[in-house]
């Protein structure tokens, strides 16, 4: 009895976690819009799930036996991060060097910028949900940071012990410094499209389908998004947290030629709930597609149980999906947690500096 109760106090955790929005009439795309709360919303005016709809799924639906029951643990490759390769960021025009760190956290190095992306090192989330396989790197391992990027404030990916042991300052959505504080870092706030610059690199906080909550009474009292990390060698796209949404051809249209767009492809079962802050593996696909990226990098699977589906079957379903509308194999990039995989623009005139369209 003890065990089932703790099953569904960890359930209930990843579904606070995971859970997300209702759709309502929203207003004209593409500004960063507010409810008469003062509380974000996103671009079609979507807020969170209520408290009801997540003890349904958390806790409800299990105990009726109405979710899709399937192992809390799955075999994920995994390596250790190759200290070597990464210990200094590639020069200019050497292109973007790419490391997952399991779940949304990754190690993006470019133009001699280190910079680490929603990194969460520890070994379970708030409320007891524990990694599928361990952390590929320990903190005192990594190379110098130069910054760290945080998409929003779930706890699956801003994880303050990692960004405290690290150090280095933070990039955030607005409202994001009180709790980057409490770790004693530096926070820089950002709006969507907003940037900032760390050396010769450019950071821009992008929209995102998605919502915030660290707590009981502050959702989305602070701001989400995606980032797009450009310098002169490469432009890569983090796409943070998000559902399907239109966002993704304006990303496009104002970034376009990006070399790598990392989009995650899990935690989307059952669709009723989980549809509405990510995207399914065969919505990941046409995310690609809309921001006319060069290259996917799958991420957001295979480290936290924090959904129905089986943690490994997210590729299994993003390779089908590729298949079937016949997309180039070697587009598709799907990374042992730990690995690292380099990204360069073409060749020629049409370069990433070069193809920055008026914003």
């Amino acid at each position: 009895m003890r065990r089932a109760a703790r099953r569904v106090a960890v359930t209930l955790a990843a579904a606070l976690v995971a859970a997300g929005g209702d759709a309502r009439a929203g207003d004209a795309p593409f500004r960063q819009p507010m409810g008469k709360d003062r509380r974000f919303t996103n671009l079609d005016g979507t807020v969170p799930q209520s408290m009801g709809a997540v003890v349904k799924w958390g806790v409800t639906d299990r105990l009726t036996g109405k979710r899709r029951r399937t192992p809390r643990r799955a075999p994920v490759k995994h390596q250790a991060v190759d200290l070597g390769l990464v210990a200094t960021a590639p020069g200019a025009g050497e292109g973007a060097r790419l490391t997952w760190l399991g779940h949304a956290g990754w190690l993006v190095q470019l133009d001699g910028v280190s910079l680490l992306v929603d990194p969460v090192l520890s070994r379970s989330l708030r409320g007891g949900v524990s990694r599928n396989v361990p952390a590929p790197v320990e903190v005192r391992h990594l190379p110098r940071i130069d910054a760290q990027l945080v998409s929003h404030n779930h706890y699956d990916h801003l994880d303050l012990p990692t960004l405290k042991a690290v150090g280095a300052p933070v990039v955030a959505g607005l409202g994001q410094r009180k709790t980057v504080a409490a770790a004693g870092l530096r926070c820089t706030e950002l709006g969507w499209w907003q940037e900032t610059r760390v050396g010769r690199v450019t950071i821009t906080f992008v929209p995102a389908q998605h919502w915030s909550r660290r707590g009981l009474l502050d959702a989305n009292r602070t701001l989400w998004g995606g980032f797009v990390i450009e310098g002169p060698s490469a432009r890569i796209y983090h796409a943070g947290d998000t559902a399907a949404f239109e966002g993704f051809t304006e990303i496009g249209r104002r970034f376009p030629g990006l070399d790598a767009a990392l989009l995650p492809i899990g935690a989307y079962d059952p669709a009723w709930f989980m549809q509405k802050q990510h995207l399914s593996p065969e919505q990941a696909v046409q995310a690609f597609r809309d921001l006319g990226a060069r290259h996917f990098v799958a991420m957001h699977w295979g480290t936290f149980k924090l959904a129905d589906e089986p943690l490994d079957e997210p590729p299994l379903r993003l390779g089908a999906e590729w298949q079937r509308r016949s997309l180039p194999d070697a587009a598709r990039h799907v990374l042992a947690v730990g690995e690292t995989i380099t990204v360069r623009p073409p060749r020629g005139p049409a370069s990433a500096p070069a193809q920055r369209a008026a914003r």
